[in-house]
């Protein structure tokens, strides 16, 4: 939690100003009892109303000051609590983006979305009302106990026996609830969780008739949460009841003690009233801490909660030697036995990999689902480091290339197209954002793109959040736009021509093939057409040709996308190849 609170360095002023203009407005409000049993005790009893009108006064200028006070101390506390929580956001945000693919992977997304809004509001809400009530609530109900002894110290021994005895039960339910609410944050997750899966796969469950079994889940994770709110809600809903039970069994006895020292004529009616409206604010007071201690415990169990993320460290290091680190590099790709195993994986995703990709070349990756197809491509700008091997990007390993050089001169287009709510214009300049409008153009025609931007109203043409407005089709390609608009020296694709019919497919492949002829291409492909000019593979040595006879496991796809006319291939020749001969 140190990290978390050390936001609030930038604040100290506003935490220090804060709670002391809540001392002060609490010091006039110790003083209006004496002023009360004064107008009892000499105005009233003697008559006089010019005292009653001059001590009436009295009070009301201790209101009004209490009152400047108290607006002063909220705008410093709302000031430091919304500056501390802004500066959070921030911090979070920050850390998660620095964060490697696994360690996103590790956190989870539905936990990441709970703890930079839910939780940071919540200690943000903490923050607030400590700066508010934690030094004046103590202060209050400790400062009337001592003023109720200057009034009349035996009718007071009921506020030394009160207040250790509230002490000690709101001590305790804290000691109960904090565990508790760390628990119900966890099933707040869960329920997250679902939630971005259904919203997100809404068509998948409705093709697939599973709303049913879905509602069930959620019903299900959300009876869960709910029947854990209620128990923890219990706990702390003793609080108020129990304070007002202490708090008035400590009064009914005041009373008793007052009744009969009036009686006895050891004190004035007047010191009465003083004592009871001393219990009453300490009354009010425990009340306000008790519901501080419920807000402290939720913001405490929060802030431990994004403490976690702050404090988690890129699996990825970084050269920081900065006579090693290299900021220059060319298009040479090359795996070198490399293999990748994912944490708390059993097995390797891959291993033994090895190829050469020189600038202006095509690599070709195709392989059957969960066979580290994307796994591979990743290692390429670095979301992942290797288990062993070594990467190289223009001769280098990737783990001594600076890390913002190697991926701007690497154009990648994820499996699934991301396009950023803003214009066509906005999304690729991304890629490069000095990039001119002519620039921007070639990109697009390239990339098979220039009809749709055309057809949307051009380069401002409207872009939605995710890209809701364009079609699969068009977003990949507007994606693959991006990553050109960069002219990289490598171009990841990963399985970005999925969406594409054939003959877009194929027209997108003719202008690589003319318009990118420096920059090394790495293609993902489901398809043979899309890859059957790659100029090398993964699994294999050689062209598609050399590889439909030498790789069964190549001859395999290739047989369930085309023809054995279309492949060249006699039937004696695919069975001696299925075989293991050559032929």
């Amino acid at each position: 939690m140190k990290k978390t609170l050390s936001y609030l360095k930038s604040y100290k002023k506003e935490c220090i100003l804060a709670p002391l203009f809540k001392l002060l407005e609490a010091c006039f409000e110790l003083f209006v009892p004496l002023v009360i049993a004064d107008i009892i005790d000499i105005g009233i009893s003697g008559g006089n109303k010019g005292y009653v009108w001059g001590r009436v006064g009295i009070l009301a200028l201790l209101a009004v000051c209490g009152l400047a006070f108290a607006i002063t101390a909220q705008y410093f506390a709302a000031k430091a609590a919304v500056g501390f929580a802004s500066k959070l956001r921030h911090a979070l945000f920050t850390r998660i983006q620095s964060l490697s693919y696994a360690d996103t992977d590790k956190l989870g997304t539905s936990t990441l979305i709970t703890r930079m809004t839910a939780d940071v509001e919540q200690v943000q809400q903490g923050v607030n009302m400590v700066l508010r009530l934690l030094l004046r609530s103590p202060f209050v109900v400790f400062g009337a106990a001592i003023m109720a002894f200057t009034v009349d110290a035996k009718s007071a021994v009921t506020f030394a026996v009160t207040i250790p005895v509230m002490s000690a039960a709101v001590m305790t339910i804290m000691l109960i609830t904090i565990p508790l609410y760390k628990k119900v944050q966890a099933k707040l997750d869960s329920l997250l969780g679902i939630t971005r899966e259904n919203l997100s796969g809404v068509r998948v469950i409705r093709a697939f008739r599973k709303e049913n079994a879905e509602y069930e889940r959620f019903v299900s994770t959300n009876g869960d949460l709910t029947r854990s709110q209620k128990f923890v809600g219990r706990i702390s809903a003793l609080m108020n009841p129990l304070t007002y039970v202490l708090i008035n069994c400590g009064v009914i006895a005041l009373i008793w003690v007052g009744a009969l020292r009036v009686n006895s004529g050891t004190i004035s009616q007047g010191q009465v009233v003083a004592l009871y409206n001393y219990m009453s604010q300490i009354l009010v007071e425990l009340v306000k801490l008790a519901m501080l201690i419920i807000t402290l415990t939720r913001a405490v169990a929060c802030a431990k909660r994004v403490d976690g993320v702050l404090t988690t460290e890129n699996s990825m290091t970084e050269n920081d030697d900065k006579e090693q680190k290299h900021t220059v590099i060319g298009g040479d790709v090359e795996f070198d036995g490399v293999e990748l195993t994912y944490p708390e994986a059993g097995a390797p995703s891959l291993s033994g990999v090895n190829f050469y990709a020189p600038s202006g070349s095509t690599v070709g990756v195709i392989g059957g689902t969960g066979s580290g197809k994307t796994s591979l491509v990743n290692l390429i700008p670095r979301f992942y480091d290797v288990t062993k091997g070594c990467v190289k990007v223009g001769g280098t390993d990737v783990q001594k290339l600076d890390a913002k050089t190697l991926r701007k001169n690497i154009g990648i287009v994820p499996q699934r197209a991301a396009l950023f709510k803003g214009t066509i214009r906005s999304n690729l300049l991304w890629g490069k954002e000095d990039a001119t409008d002519e620039e921007l153009w070639e990109a697009l025609k390239t990339a098979q793109a220039e009809k749709v931007a055309l057809d949307k109203g051009g380069l401002d043409a409207e872009v939605e959040q995710e890209g809701r407005n364009f079609s699969g089709g068009q977003r990949q390609r507007l994606a693959i736009a991006r990553a050109l608009a960069k002219k990289p020296e490598v171009v990841v694709f990963d399985d970005s021509f999925s969406a594409l019919d054939y003959k877009t497919d194929a027209r997108l492949r003719e202008e690589l093939a003319k318009n990118v002829t420096d920059a090394a291409l790495v293609v993902v492909a489901q398809r043979i057409a899309t890859i059957m000019h790659a100029d090398g593979h993964v699994v294999g040595t050689g062209t598609h040709e050399e590889l439909l006879r030498s790789c069964p496991a190549y001859l395999e796809i290739a047989q369930s996308q085309l023809s054995a006319e279309e492949l060249g291939l006699t039937q004696e020749e695919i069975a001696a190849v299925m075989e293991g001969g050559e032929r």
